[in-house]
Parts: C-alpha cells; structure tokens; sequence
C-alpha cells in the first residue's frame, strides 16, 4: 500500500515527539496533520479526512480515551492507533475497549510504528474494497462459505472455533481484548470466563500452527488478549 495517498493525523501534547514524528513519517511519504489537543483533533476529524490517527492516551484536558472514544462514533473505520506507556495494561485495555484499533508503547521503536501504521492503514483500504475473503500468511478465511485452508489444505473447525478465527482474523494486526473476544462470539454473559477462550484458542493453534506451543499466527498479548499476527 503505497503511502503517499495516505494522510495521517498526529494527536500528542509533546512538541517533540510530534515534530519527529512528523520528520520521520513524512520522509516515508506521508501527509501529516498535527493536533496538540485532543479537542482541536476532534475538530479536524469533522473537517478533514484521514486514513489513521497517531492518538496519545495522556493529554491535559480532554484524555486519549475519551477523545478515541468520540472519534470512534463519528467513524466507524477510521483507524485509531494509541500511543501508550510502559506498563500501562489497564489503560491499553480501556483504548481497546473505546474503540483503539491498536497500541504502540513508549518509548516506541519507529520500524513497529511505521510496521503497526501501514498495517492499519493497509486493512482500512481492503476493508472498502469489499473483499471477504482473508488471507494471512498460509492461512485462508472465506466466511461466506464458511472454510478455512491452511497451505491450500481444508482446515475442520467447528462453528463456534471458526468464528472465533474469523473475529480475530477480520482484526488481524490488532490486540484484542480477552472480554471483548468472549462477548463478541459467545455473547455479554460471558466477559469473564478466561479459561473457555484459553481452550478454544489452544484448539485452533493445534489446526493452524505448524508448531502450537510456539505460535506465529495466534500471539498472546501479555495481561490483555491476543492478536493475530500479520508478520507471519
């Protein structure tokens, strides 16, 4: 996906890090707009049109999650990446849960931010083409017909591993939330039984991964989820 159509929105109270990140990412053929605020990124996400948001989760004022939250109701699939600190798991999770499409944490290494940024703008742009089918590495979803091949061979899930699949699938590249996997494929009644999804996700490593106890597909997001790898 080439990214020189693509114009990204760089929310952060730091002066330095959005001037660098500004110099780095327009070297790679980016547009960038620039916010100090989350109130004025807010106003400029009515007035303009991006393909993704570098949104901080610390900010005076108006705070990362509410702004993401906010941004997330005016655009269903805008792709909103927080920058986060070290160790902040509760406040990752409640990006998450406001509608974040994923994390970088600080101090970041560019190559992930440039990686996790031209991913998310890359889903947006398939996303509107109306494909789908979902390929990952050597691992084919069609959740029409309901199959799933691995190297072009018939992979056998049932109906509640094959959905789950296609969730994570449908979010590959993006952290998930252990809660937000559970109500989203079982239903809200079950938030919280972490020892179900763990069953079911060991299930699926068995069919998928070529080595299951050492996973480059289904990844565990320490504390939070999991995420289905894109870099396979």
């Amino acid at each position: 996906m080439s990214s020189e159509q693509s114009t990204v929105l760089i929310v952060d109270d730091e002066r330095s890090i959005r001037l660098s990140l500004r110099t780095i990412l327009s070297g790679l053929g980016f547009m960038i707009i620039e916010a100090a605020r989350g109130e004025e990124a807010l106003a400029l996400i009515r007035t303009a049109q991006f393909d993704a948001v570098l949104l901080d989760i610390n900010m005076p004022g108006m705070g990362g999650v509410e702004v993401c939250r906010m941004m997330r109701k005016n655009s269903a699939r805008l792709p909103i990446i927080m920058l986060t600190v070290q160790g902040s798991e509760d406040r990752k999770v409640e990006a998450l849960d406001a509608g974040a499409d994923d994390y970088i944490t600080k101090p970041f290494q560019l190559r992930e931010l440039i990686a996790r940024l031209r991913a998310a703008v890359r889903r947006n742009k398939i996303s509107e083409s109306g494909d789908k089918t979902i390929l990952v590495g050597d691992v084919w979803l069609d959740p029409e017909r309901h199959l799933v091949q691995k190297k072009g061979q018939a992979v056998h899930l049932t109906p509640k591993q094959f959905e789950l699949l296609h969730f994570l699938m449908a979010n590959a590249g993006r952290p998930v939330p252990h809660s937000k996997l559970l109500r989203s494929v079982w239903g809200p009644e079950y938030g919280n039984e972490l020892e179900y999804l763990r069953t079911f996700i060991r299930q699926i490593r068995i069919r998928i991964e070529d080595d299951p106890a050492n996973p480059k597909y289904l990844i565990t997001e320490s504390h939070i989820g999991y995420r289905f790898s894109e870099s396979t």
